[in-house]
């Protein structure tokens, strides 16, 4: 099965996303996506105006009132079971979006010992120790101990970003004191020194009872939503030692064959590769330095070579732990990941995840549907966003079902135009792919004399010839400027 997940979400997404996804979740399958990714369905610190990312409470998928309201942005735990349900009726599976670095919006303030530290280099301290006020502790009064009687207390983080002080508030990088330590954990990414800090209060994961807390929560949270994989946030910043055992627990204890995919945003392979590594391959990753070189390409139009759109990404080096994407609600445009792919080439960086060998692609929500949004750019001035559909996307997903199978040659032989094979199998079809960023290319291909005297139209109908191979299988398949055909045989037999 050639399956494919679909992002259900991008970060400007009005709301209601639950009962949104029930409407269109047998469209979804007849396109052939076979997994989607919801977004946190926690209650956030911002209520309904949170993406859940600014994380309140594990427990509440839009139960209780807590935060101004009992459904959260997307809707209530009761449309969120639903569609999770939906989804699993029409044969797709649903991977969970969940945040553990960080909590906000606590409950109540505690007084703590804390230093402060350089924001660029973490080890540096710039202020000595001194006690200040800081919201540490989350009692959940609207949950009232259901599901889960556990207080998360200063002794639960390692750092804090806002404290107070003789009435006067403080921002910057605090390190907090609890039992487990007065420096950063060191099982994390080294970025700026130490990258164990990210946002609000950062979560201590050398604390036992945070780990097992973490342990019943996320078997709580599999047995109520029946979520057959997660995406994880943030794991530059989570220990990777924590990670390992909390891991094993999922597929020791719960499920052997749950679906984990984590975010280790770095363009650089060699860090998201060693990172894989020391997690001894438990987890699969997204391709970020694919999704740089897809950026690249749409910036540079027809200076960008080609023939290495492919070269150190992960799904070049490690294709069996490598999720594809062209864009995510990280990289939309007015964010501060911001590396929105242009328009013109996002067609082409579908066709390579899509009809590539071994990848694993995720679609982005608006390029399937479009968006259009307003918000603040980097001048503090209002702008309005449109982001248009794929057009040619529902095609792209057909050819993927119905032709991109069996083993893949390159021709990775030119600049602005490079193509690949997929020789097929014995159920499926296969496909020449030919992509350029320039201007109307070509590529001679040798199919095989198994492929004698047969004739290819484009599948996409960007091209209206018919191309006939020679006795010797051999043939010349064109492209248009800056676009990407796929060529199927017109017999139904495979290449």
């Amino acid at each position: 099965m050639n399956g494919v997940i679909l992002q259900f979400f991008h970060w400007y997404h009005p709301g209601k996303l639950w009962n949104e996804f029930i409407d269109k979740a047998e469209y979804l399958k007849s396109l052939g996506f076979t997994a989607v990714w919801f977004p946190p369905a926690i209650k956030c610190a911002l209520g309904t105006d949170g993406r859940g990312y600014d994380v309140y409470d594990l427990y509440d998928l839009g139960e209780f009132d807590q935060k101004g309201s009992i459904p959260t942005r997307y809707g209530t735990k009761e449309e969120y079971i639903k569609a999770i349900e939906k989804a699993h009726e029409v044969g797709m599976k649903v991977y969970a979006d969940i945040v553990l670095n960080h909590r906000m919006g606590a409950d109540e303030m505690e007084t703590v010992t804390v230093h402060q530290v350089n924001e660029e280099n973490r080890n540096e301290v710039i202020r000595e120790t001194f006690k200040a006020d800081a919201m540490t502790k989350f009692t959940f009064p609207g949950r009232n101990g259901k599901y889960s009687d556990f207080i998360w207390d200063y002794q639960c983080f390692s750092g804090i970003d806002k404290v107070k002080t003789s009435d006067e508030e403080q921002q910057g990088i605090f390190k907090i004191y609890n039992e487990y330590g007065t420096d950063w954990n060191e099982n994390v990414s080294h970025q700026f020194g130490n990258y164990d800090y990210l946002m609000g209060a950062d979560v201590e994961f050398r604390n036992p009872y945070v780990v097992e807390e973490l342990k019943r929560w996320i078997k709580w949270y599999i047995d109520t939503t029946k979520v057959d994989g997660l995406r994880m946030d943030a794991l530059k910043h989570i220990s990777t030692e924590f990670l390992k055992e909390w891991i094993d627990y999922i597929k020791s204890e719960i499920d052997e064959d749950f679906f984990i995919v984590g975010e280790f945003w770095k363009d650089d392979v060699g860090k998201i590769t060693g990172f894989s590594e020391k997690m001894d391959h438990r987890i699969c990753s997204f391709d970020v330095p694919l999704h740089f070189n897809f950026f690249r390409a749409s910036q540079e139009k027809q200076n960008y070579n080609l023939i290495e759109i492919l070269k150190g990404t992960f799904l070049d080096c490690n294709p069996e732990c490598s999720v594809s994407f062209v864009g995510n609600h990280d990289t939309q445009k007015l964010q501060a990941l911001e590396s929105t792919v242009e328009d013109w080439f996002r067609p082409i960086a579908y066709a390579v995840i899509l009809l590539s060998e071994n990848a694993y692609p995720c679609v982005f929500y608006p390029d399937l549907f479009g968006a259009e949004y307003i918000d603040k750019n980097a001048d503090g001035v209002d702008e309005k966003i449109i982001m248009p559909k794929v057009k040619i996307l529902p095609r792209l997903m057909q050819a993927r079902q119905e032709f991109a199978y069996g083993e893949q040659v390159n021709y990775f032989d030119h600049p602005n135009c490079i193509a690949w094979i997929r020789k097929g199998n014995e159920n499926h079809n296969g496909c020449v792919v030919i992509i350029s960023n320039s201007e109307e290319g070509y590529k001679e291909m040798d199919l095989g004399k198994e492929n004698a005297s047969a004739e290819f139209t484009d599948f996409l109908g960007f091209r209206k010839e018919i191309i006939e191979l020679d006795e010797d299988g051999k043939g010349t398949f064109w492209v248009n400027a800056a676009s990407v055909s796929v060529w199927i045989k017109n017999q139904d037999q495979s290449i």
